[in-house]
């Protein structure tokens, strides 16, 4: 599976204006909604919100997940954005989120555990503190694109 086939250039912000955590999601779902793969960015927002008072999605090691199901997406896609000097995003380890990883997949219209291994795939990639390292100071998104996809 090649990450990038789930996003595009459009779909990546690398200095995203948020004050917050609420604020992130939201310009991270109106980043997505560039995308054909989401139908109605509302209902998303929606989604994903109601996913994210579930439990955070803030993993650690300044980097976030939300993600949702919905009947709003076609088929699985994702977003990604760097917020320059972080936010609070009630995170695992208690430390701001630097890079997050909006993700939409369709609520019934396909496999789950391609949606799963995309986000298992993400979760290795950010495991890798040199990579995190690599996303914090890349300079474009053809960069973020290489990087993606250099998980094997």
């Amino acid at each position: 599976m090649k990450i990038s086939s789930f996003t595009k250039e459009r779909l990546i912000d690398l200095d995203l204006p948020a004050g917050d955590k609420e604020s992130a999601i939201r310009s991270m779902v109106e980043i997505l909604s560039r995308s054909p793969n989401l139908t109605n960015k509302e209902q998303f927002l929606r989604d994903v919100l109601a996913r994210e008072e579930l439990v955070t999605t803030g993993v650690g090691y300044g980097v976030a997940f939300p993600h949702a199901k919905s009947e709003a997406v076609k088929s699985v896609v994702f977003a990604f954005a760097r917020i320059r000097d972080g936010i609070d995003f009630a995170a695992l380890d208690g430390k701001p989120v630097r890079l997050i990883f909006l993700i939409g997949a369709p609520k019934h219209r396909e496999p789950s555990r391609v949606y799963l291994n995309l986000m298992a795939r993400l979760s290795f990639l950010m495991k890798d503190e040199a990579k995190r390292e690599l996303l914090l100071e890349v300079g474009s998104v053809e960069e973020v694109i290489r990087l993606l996809d250099s998980i094997k």
